[in-house]
């Protein structure tokens, strides 16, 4: 005996139902309202199981958007002039649709069933499409097709989750504005740690794709760490405590794809203790120094651990898995900030023979819609190329056009933070004014100013922070200091002539 064949899950009458409500609108006055409400819920032809249902929403869509009556005379004109409406069973089965359905006052429930049974097809066809995987391999490891079977089955539950009404947006952005007007701080995202980067950006904004940019060794691991550490302790990079909700820990995903969690926890760590991790291992520090260092590793290392900080440092992940561990995160965890180092590191291999570029866009892309799908910013770090470096000194600021490989990065980001550090690219590396001087030059600002941020940088902790108006007087004073110091055996030599002309 064989095996029965199960019909997949549909309501042929919830599905003539929404037909035959669509229809009775041209009759009510209401015109495209069940039409609108089908769009709402994410009806697309596909959601129909009966072919001829497909053919008659499908076309009922076209006359909708070319402005003409939706009504049952101009819809078998239209499957007349197109010839399908023999495929469709003729006039019999669109005159069945409107004399079937009574009223469409229950229009939405009829949808919403026509909605549910297109789900679990599509959940029956994604779990043997995964069963087809998992058999053949196709040479991919458990955790890629894992990956991809939880995309594919989030993908099913998010398709219609993330529309939003106008007016409920009108709502929520009205009482953002409220807040802003209520608080003192004007931040509104999760503020960064750095007052002055704050002051231009306003915070870390949900759905937001932030790019940090620059040349290799310039600190971008740094900078960033110092702000994923700032997001989850609350606190600025000085350990101040912001403001209201702020001041709550954020919980941070880390994706590491060039250093391993133990290489970035000991910078971290290093970094917050102010303390030279070089040092130590050259053992150059005094017996007071090793006991102050200890002391402060001790503390940091409290601090530290009660962070919300998830480090997922696995190498040469797909852009896909990386989407899928980033929800699975998300849901487990409330992450509400993400930080990706770098994107350079990943990988899309459906696109992987099509070129670096394209591959490097697709990737972007990706990015970009995995922020606006969690509703949470993302930092993405980035390699920049030569060209700013084969422009000469005059030029050393870089441009947008020199993040690499791929253009697409420029337009999906919604901030681009160049960085970069002088004394790195002038002829003297001993200049006193540049030797602890970093610039993050904001070159794109999708919602607010840009400009340039002069920080500090410790190159003894790598770490990044505030640069005031005191600091720059102090690093002119030094300057002159040095100045005087180089003038002061010529003035020396001078009085001594004089002196000898005298006796």
């Amino acid at each position: 005996m064989g095996e029965d064949v199960k019909t997949p899950p549909h309501s042929a009458e919830a599905e003539r139902g929404v037909l035959g409500s669509i229809l009775l609108d041209a009759e009510t006055g209401e015109d495209t309202r069940v039409l609108d409400l089908c769009l709402t819920h994410g009806i697309e032809p596909e959601s129909f199981f009966d072919p001829r249902h497909r053919i008659i929403f499908e076309t009922l869509l076209e006359m909708s958007r070319e402005t003409l009556p939706v009504d049952g005379v101009t819809l078998i004109e239209r499957l007349r002039a197109r010839g399908r409406l023999e495929s469709v069973g003729g006039l019999p089965v669109v005159e069945a649709l409107i004399s079937g359905t009574p009223t469409s006052a229950h229009a939405e429930y009829y949808i919403d069933i026509v909605r549910q049974k297109h789900v679990l097809r599509k959940l029956i066809s994604t779990a043997q499409e995964t069963e087809r995987k998992c058999y053949d391999g196709d040479g991919r490891n458990a955790d890629v097709i894992l990956g991809e079977a939880e995309s594919a089955f989030l993908g099913i539950g998010g398709e219609t989750s993330t529309k939003t009404d106008w007016k409920t947006a009108i709502d929520r952005t009205f009482k953002s504005l409220e807040r802003l007007f209520e608080s003192t701080g004007m931040i509104e995202g999760l503020p960064t740690g750095f007052k002055y980067i704050d002051e231009k950006l306003l915070g870390l904004k949900p759905a937001e794709m932030i790019v940090i940019a620059a040349r290799p060794s310039v600190g971008k691991t740094s900078f960033a760490m110092n702000i994923a550490e700032c997001v989850a302790l609350g606190a600025d990079i000085n350990g101040r405590k912001f403001e209201g909700e702020n001041g709550r820990p954020h919980p941070v995903l880390i994706f590491s794809l060039e250093m391993d969690a133990e290489s970035l926890a000991k910078r971290m760590l290093c970094g917050r203790a102010h303390v030279s991790s070089w040092r130590i291992a050259r053992n150059l520090m005094a017996a007071t120094e090793k006991a102050d260092a200890t002391a402060s590793l001790i503390r940091a290392a409290g601090e530290l651990k009660r962070a919300p900080i998830y480090i997922d440092d696995a190498s040469g992940l797909d852009v896909s898995d990386l989407r899928a561990r980033a929800r699975r995160m998300k849901r487990q965890h409330g992450i509400e900030l993400i930080v990706i180092d770098y994107l350079q590191l990943c990988q899309c291999r459906e696109v992987s023979k099509q070129g670096r570029q394209i591959e490097v866009s697709r990737i972007s892309g990706s990015i970009k819609s995995m922020a606006k799908e969690l509703h949470i910013p993302v930092i993405v770090l980035s390699q920049l190329s030569r060209a700013n470096e084969q422009r000469g000194d005059k030029n050393e600021v870089p441009k947008l056009s020199d993040l690499r490989d791929s253009g697409a990065i420029e337009q999906d980001a919604d901030v681009v933070m160049m960085l970069r550090r002088p004394s790195m690219v002038r002829a003297t590396r001993d200049d006193v004014e540049t030797q602890n001087l970093a610039v993050v030059d904001i070159a794109k600002h999708r919602n607010g100013e840009v400009g340039d941020v002069k920080m500090n940088f410790f190159r003894d902790y790598v770490r990044f922070g505030d640069r005031s108006q005191k600091d720059e007087t102090a690093a002119a004073e030094d300057v002159q200091r040095q100045m005087d110091e180089a003038a002061a055996p010529h003035e020396m030599h001078q009085e001594q002539i004089v002196i000898e002309d005298l006796m």
